[in-house]
């Protein structure tokens, strides 16, 4: 019998946001087993956000399934520092350098923890049973409220020695374009992210549907109805993800750039201009020819992840090769 019973080896996961704190159990085929959830109180302190956080680990060891478990992955919303095992995210302002780590390293019993940005998170997920799976470079991205990413290289995950490789959504792709809120200027996310998307088709005049809300998704709804104002702010957004993904093909060499998150979901009002304009900044032989594709795991992935990030960074037999 294995050691760790029918099911085998555990990993358990902590997806955290600034709307919810998601906990599962994964096996070794990247299912969740057991769950949890609660909403995260993102206005609240630290601590209020941190008992969240531990009410979630509690009800995963409470499963039955948690004797099996031999690690727990963190995929948190950033900037997260997996060197010191501390994060800061924006949308958390309690949370400043917090030691999230060790903390949930207690609330899980000891068990080692690897903590990670969720966009590297998405990209674990997403190489190891998605989009990106088959692929040894490949950038992937999540395309919503932000823009975040992350990178396989040679098939391996790139975490970075912090946890923020492949951020895409902060390279600059407008030298001179509008200040973002990490304190550049126009940065991918500014320009991409799906507020900004919404942003720029308020600024050119565009209305939203009677009833509906001025959101990405309701300008991808004008645009397939031919409005040519919400077209152009898809096709804003298209570049600076072309671009940036241009910039990632030229410097590091990747055949596939898989794109998630809300924004995605506009299909093809944002993946054909996108293609489009790829060609157009991906010119030299080795950079040319990234297929762009849509990621294939829904919700979970950030969960789905950050068991894959930490079975690979503790090089736990079972999960993802590597």
């Amino acid at each position: 019998m294995h050691p760790h019973g029918a099911t085998g080896p555990l990993v358990a996961a902590l997806d955290i946001g600034g709307t919810k704190i998601a906990g599962a159990l994964i096996d070794t085929e990247g299912r969740p087993v057991a769950r949890a959830l609660r909403p995260t109180p993102a206005g609240r302190d630290g601590e209020t956000v941190m008992r969240a956080v531990a009410e979630v680990v509690a009800e995963l060891r409470a499963a039955p399934q948690w004797s099996a478990a031999v690690a727990v992955g963190i995929g948190s919303a950033g900037p997260v520092d997996a060197l010191h095992g501390t994060v800061s995210p924006v949308n958390v302002p309690g949370w400043r350098d917090f030691p999230l780590v060790p903390r949930v390293g207690e609330a899980a019993g000891g068990l080692p923890v690897v903590l990670t940005g969720d966009g590297v998170a998405m990209t674990a997920a997403e190489h190891w049973q998605g989009a990106a799976r088959g692929y040894d470079n490949a950038l992937c991205m999540v395309v919503s409220t932000g823009v975040g990413g992350g990178l396989v290289l040679g098939g391996a995950l790139l975490p970075g020695p912090t946890g923020n490789a492949g951020h895409i959504g902060h390279i600059s792709v407008d030298l001179d374009g509008d200040p973002c809120p990490c304190g550049s200027r126009g940065c991918v996310e500014r320009i991409a992210s799906g507020p900004n998307i919404a942003r720029r088709a308020l600024e050119s005049g565009w209305l939203p549907p009677a009833g509906t809300e001025p959101t990405a998704a309701a300008v991808a709804e004008s645009a397939r109805a031919g409005n040519p104002l919400a077209t152009a702010s898809f096709d804003r957004a298209a570049q600076a993800l072309a671009a940036g993904i241009a910039a990632t093909a030229t410097l590091v060499e990747i055949n596939v750039a898989v794109i998630g998150g809300g924004v995605a979901g506009a299909g093809p009002v944002l993946f054909d201009p996108l293609r489009d304009h790829l060609t157009r900044y991906a010119t030299l032989s080795f950079a040319a020819g990234v297929d762009v594709v849509p990621a294939k795991l829904g919700t979970d992935a950030g969960l789905v992840g950050a068991a894959a990030a930490a079975a690979q960074g503790l090089g736990l037999a079972g999960f993802v090769a590597g």
